[in-house]
């Protein structure tokens, strides 16, 4: 009996410590939210912390855009500029006169003649067909994007597509002459539509 007493009141003391431990843990669980939710409790702010003024209205009236017809940059274009362009063309082309063919035919008075016109050199069949002169804006849209201008072109250069690159680069080889074709009249500027331009070997 009294080994049986005493295993009973162990087992009673051990209970109660485990409890104890159990809820002493259970406690601290709960003061630790409770002063956490305290300290860091979020607020909401009345005003945006980085707030962006916008411009009341409509927003097409915050900005005017200028059209600029190509021969207007014709007229202002800067041909020394446009012969660093034409070192692009130079793997194929050569400028000088009577210059030899290359993969690409010489290029000495290119702007204002016939097209697939150069003695020698075997165009593709997409521009012999063209059957048209390289006038200014001929070469720009050509230049620009020679397979969507010319479907088929044997020519493999990508294209300029910055209008600046191509008037400086047609304005240098404009001066691949004997007598150099005349700018276009510049045309006036338009307020308010984006620029609409047309626009770099031939092949």
């Amino acid at each position: 009996m009294a080994d049986q007493n005493g295993h009973s009141g162990k087992d009673g003391l051990l209970f109660n410590k485990i409890a104890g431990a159990l809820l002493g843990s259970f406690l601290t669980i709960m003061v630790v939210r409770e002063v956490g939710g305290a300290l860091y409790h979020p607020e909401s702010l009345e005003t945006p912390a980085y707030a962006i003024e916008v411009p009341e209205g409509d927003a097409h009236d915050a900005v005017k855009v200028v059209e600029v017809d190509f021969s207007t940059l014709l007229a202002s274009a800067d041909s020394a500029k446009g012969a660093r362009v034409a070192k692009k063309c130079a793997a194929c082309h050569t400028f000088d006169k009577g210059g030899k063919n290359g993969t690409g035919p010489n290029l000495w008075g290119v702007v204002g003649r016939a097209s697939a016109s150069v003695s020698g050199f075997n165009y593709s069949s997409a521009l012999k067909s063209l059957g048209e002169s390289w006038s200014f804006d001929t070469l720009s849209s050509f230049l620009e994007s020679p397979k969507g201008f010319v479907k088929g072109t044997a020519m493999s250069f990508a294209g300029l597509r910055k209008p600046q690159d191509r008037a400086n680069l047609l304005a240098y080889l404009r001066t691949l002459a004997d007598n150099p074709l005349p700018l276009p009249e510049a045309a006036q500027t338009v307020e308010g539509a984006m620029p609409e331009m047309t626009t770099p070997t031939e092949h």
